[in-house]
């Protein structure tokens, strides 16, 4: 498991962000990538100069925020 430091450390330049919508998006959406076993970056479309936010799985868990709604596997 990673811990909120490592997180930081992970290199995410290639990493492949989805985005999950309840609309047309017209607005921009929430963006999620996996950069790692247990590391995911949480972005924002309408701001993509700011740095993506780091969590684990468990802490995407705890934010209520599925994966799955984003296509992606936890």
């Amino acid at each position: 498991m990673q811990n909120g430091t490592d997180l930081y450390a992970l290199d995410i330049s290639g990493a492949s962000f989805t985005k999950a919508c309840g609309g047309p998006c017209t607005e921009g959406c929430v963006t999620l990538a996996r950069i790692g076993e247990d590391a995911w970056a949480l972005g924002d479309s309408k701001r993509p100069d700011v740095a993506p936010l780091r969590f684990t799985t468990e802490e995407l868990d705890a934010a209520g925020i599925d994966p799955a709604r984003f296509g992606l596997g936890a």
